[in-house]
């Protein structure tokens, strides 16, 4: 949708999951009186044109590699208090048969938005620690367990346990 239409919407959702990738996002499950955003890319600049998302819990997912720890840096650059979920040394090592390569990392910058841990992993990337060109795409990894870390983030942030993020009734 467009940026403006977006801004223009009257709504208060309660939180946000924004994804890197278009088929992560299609394949997340209703989060009751939760926003999706995907597939922005290096475009989450946009984010800061939401008025609705400033102030609500936000969890970002996306590829364990250099691009996608630089997006997640500049998504924080628009959402201060964003929560990566996902993207941390023990996903990286824990799914080591899933990995790829990337065909070029992220030229070498600042990326000062990014926590101590996720400029270290960013670091281990860039300095082929875990071997050439490392990376983790986010759809590679077993969905349930996703989800399941996606809810502990959301609930977290929002405070214990809210109910409206609570994993559907079966």
């Amino acid at each position: 949708a467009p940026v403006d239409e977006l801004a223009a919407l009257r709504i208060a959702p309660g939180a946000a999951v924004i994804v890197e990738n278009l088929e992560t996002g299609v394949a997340l499950p209703d989060f009751p009186g939760c926003v999706a955003l995907m597939k922005l890319g290096n475009a989450v600049s946009v984010l800061q044109d939401l008025p609705w998302l400033r102030d609500i819990p936000a969890v970002y997912w996306g590829d364990i590699d250099t691009h996608g720890l630089a997006i997640l840096s500049r998504a924080r650059r628009q959402l201060p208090r964003l929560k990566s979920v996902l993207m941390d040394p023990q996903t990286l090592l824990a799914h080591r048969p899933l990995w790829g390569q990337e065909s070029a990392q992220h030229i070498d910058a600042v990326l000062a938005d990014l926590t101590p841990a996720e400029r270290a992993v960013f670091d281990g990337l860039k300095g082929n620690v875990w071997g050439h060109k490392v990376r983790l795409e986010q759809e590679r990894l077993p969905w349930d367990a996703a989800m399941q870390a996606v809810r502990e983030a959301l609930a977290c942030m929002a405070g214990a346990t809210a109910p409206s993020l609570s994993a559907p009734a079966s």
